[in-house]
């Protein structure tokens, strides 16, 4: 079996967004030639560095392809998406162009370029539905429950296409839920950031149902160090990202209201309208192989000491790379 080449030439789609950020930070730290395509409209609001070449551009415009064929990367990783189970429900072809059509026209760019290995952000629980197992292992048959879990799916159809039959090294990551610094706490998904939020903003934490709905939290630390461990492996198909570890969403919230015990105990909001909607998430476990990092920013010091008390343990040292 061949081994695996460093990659020089990387480039990073969504690297101005939140995970996309951490990830450029750390591919930055190895003095590689980085290059972000993002179009802003979700940027974390973080400075990229210096050294880190910026397009803003549609995915889905020709001036995107053109990008890529012109940088010629030698890897790419794919993290531009739009999130947010529930609004795929409201928008499910919005959410198809952004997440399935937009990531086809990659790949044919990315062949078009001479890429030789793609990295694609999928999504643990939203492609493997109510799973009976947990941790839930990659071998479980995908059944996701809404459109932005189908379209991750369907994504991960067309990068075992153009493996197979355009010889592009591919594999995708399969992310359970990330948290950490610059995570945006005023949008639908992100209970840790979203909390954190209400927090720090005077407001008491809303708890969804029972709360009793367990999630595989991962610190986006780890998801940067998986990336970048990916990009230097054989690994191909898909391999779930997180710690095996489940910790319901009460827990979570109020740990972090007890960190704050000068605000009211959490509310208890009234169940969704569809009785379905919280479990459109999904529960896929998962596991990664990195140490958490401490941020310096007084919500990522809260987030860490979190991570410490809630069960968000360090996972064990498996990575991408034991896969090659």
């Amino acid at each position: 079996m061949p081994e695996p080449v460093k990659p020089q030439r990387i480039l990073i789609t969504g690297g101005a967004g939140f995970i996309g950020v951490h990830t450029v930070n750390r591919l930055a730290a190895e003095g590689l030639e980085l290059l972000v395509i993002d179009d802003r409209r979700h940027g974390c609001g973080e400075p990229l560095p210096s050294s880190v070449q910026l397009e803003k551009v549609d995915l889905n415009s020709t001036g995107a392809a053109e990008i890529v064929v012109r940088f010629r990367p030698d890897a790419i990783i794919h993290l531009a998406a739009q999130g947010g189970v529930s609004r795929s429900v409201r928008d499910p072809a919005g959410d198809a162009m952004v997440n399935v059509v937009a990531t086809v026209a990659l790949l044919r760019a990315s062949v078009d370029a001479g890429c030789r290995r793609f990295i694609f952000a999928s999504s643990g629980g939203a492609i493997y539905g109510r799973a009976r197992r947990l941790p839930t292992p990659e071998r479980t048959t995908p059944a996701p429950l809404s459109p932005y879990g189908a379209a991750k799916l369907a994504a991960e159809g067309y990068l075992g296409m153009f493996g197979r039959t355009f010889g592009l090294s591919t594999l995708a990551l399969r992310y359970s839920n990330v948290y950490g610094p610059y995570q945006d706490g005023t949008g639908e998904a992100g209970v840790v950031a979203i909390t954190c939020d209400r927090l720090l903003s005077g407001r008491p934490p809303e708890i969804r149902g029972d709360g009793q709905q367990t999630r595989d939290f991962v610190f986006v630390g780890d998801v940067a160090e998986a990336n970048w461990r990916a990009l230097q492996s054989l690994a191909d198909g898909g391999i779930n990202i997180g710690t095996g570890v489940g910790t319901s969403v009460r827990t979570v919230v109020e740990e972090l209201a007890r960190l704050a015990p000068q605000l009211e105990r959490p509310h208890v909001a009234a169940r969704w309208a569809r009785s379905n909607l919280q479990e459109l998430s999904g529960t896929g476990r998962a596991w990664v192989g990195a140490r958490h990092r401490r941020a310096s920013r007084s919500r990522s010091q809260t987030r860490s000491r979190i991570a410490r008390r809630i069960g968000m343990r360090r996972a064990p040292d498996r990575t991408p790379a034991t896969r090659g």
